[in-house]
C-alpha cells in the first residue's frame, strides 16, 4: 500500500478494511463525525450551475446509482482510485464514487460556465445516464425508469439528464433539433434509422463510435458499435 501525503489510494473492499466501517452516505451533509474524521480531505463539486454530478457503484465497471451531488456542494473523500482509462475517481461513501475531474479544492472560487461548455456538460451527463441504462428491459411503450422502448429512452435520458423535454415517438423527435452530418457526430446527438422523415428507431450516440439504443425485446436497451449493417438514416443535434 502506497502512502504519499495521508491521500491513500485503494479499492472500496481495502477501505472498508482499513478504516473498519461502511459509510452509507458521504455526500448527506448529515454525516457522523467519526465518518468525517475517518474522510482523508474534501472536495468541492466543480459542474454547472443548477446540475449535479453522478454517483457510481464502483470506479471499475461503474453503474450509475440514480443519485446525485450538485454543483458547489463540499464533500468528504474516502479514497483515490485510477480506472484503466487513467481516469481518477474519489471513494464518497460504500459503494459511492465520482470522477475527481468534476472537483476542485474547497475554497477555489467557480467560473461562470460559457454556454458552450454548458452543452459539452449536458451532452457529458446524457452519454453517462445512457450508458448507466444499459441492460435495462425492453417494453413496448416503456419510457422507465425500469423499461424502455427506443423513444422512451431517448426522452427519459433528455429528461433526467439534460431536463430537456423531447416529444414521445420517433416520428415527432426527429423534428426537433437540427441535422448534422453522420460523419460529424457528438456525444449525445440523435440516431434515427429508416425514412429521415418518420423513422421508426431512434438512439443515441455515447461516442467512440457506439450508440445506446432499446434495441428489442430480447435484446433490451443494449451499446453498440455503428455498423455498416444497421447504419442510421439521419443524426439530429437537440442540445446546441
Amino acid at each position: 500500500m502506497k502512502v504519499k501525503s495521508n491521500w491513500v489510494k485503494f479499492t472500496t473492499a481495502a477501505a472498508l478494511a482499513v478504516t473498519g466501517f461502511g459509510v452509507a452516505n458521504l455526500a448527506n451533509s448529515n454525516a457522523t463525525a467519526a465518518t468525517v474524521k475517518a474522510a482523508t480531505k474534501k472536495v468541492k463539486i466543480n459542474y454547472v450551475p443548477g446540475y449535479g454530478i453522478n454517483i457510481w457503484d464502483n470506479y471499475e465497471n461503474p453503474n450509475f446509482t440514480g443519485e446525485r451531488i450538485k454543483h458547489g456542494k463540499t464533500v468528504a473523500v474516502l479514497s483515490s482510485a485510477i480506472d484503466q482509462k487513467g481516469n481518477t475517481w474519489y471513494q464518497i461513501g460504500e459503494n459511492q464514487w465520482i470522477q475527481a475531474r468534476y472537483t476542485v479544492k474547497p475554497g477555489t472560487k467557480i467560473k461562470a460556465v460559457s454556454p458552450q461548455k454548458k452543452s459539452v456538460k449536458q451532452a457529458e451527463k446524457v452519454v453517462d445516464l445512457a450508458n448507466a441504462e444499459v441492460g435495462k428491459a425492453y417494453a413496448w411503450g416503456g419510457n422507465g425508469p425500469q423499461g424502455f422502448d427506443c423513444s422512451g429512452l431517448a426522452q427519459y435520458v433528455y429528461s433526467k439528464a439534460a431536463g430537456m423535454n423531447l416529444s414521445r415517438t420517433t416520428y415527432s423527435q426527429v423534428k426537433e433539433g437540427k441535422k448534422v452530418s453522420l460523419q460529424n457526430l457528438k456525444p449525445g446527438d440523435l440516431l434515427f434509422w429508416g425514412s429521415s422523415t418518420a423513422p421508426y428507431h431512434v438512439g443515441i450516440y455515447v461516442g467512440n463510435n457506439q450508440y445506446v439504443h432499446a434495441a428489442t425485446p430480447t435484446q433490451g436497451v443494449v451499446k453498440e458499435n455503428l455498423s455498416s449493417y444497421f447504419y442510421p438514416s439521419v443524426a439530429k443535434r437537440v442540445l446546441d
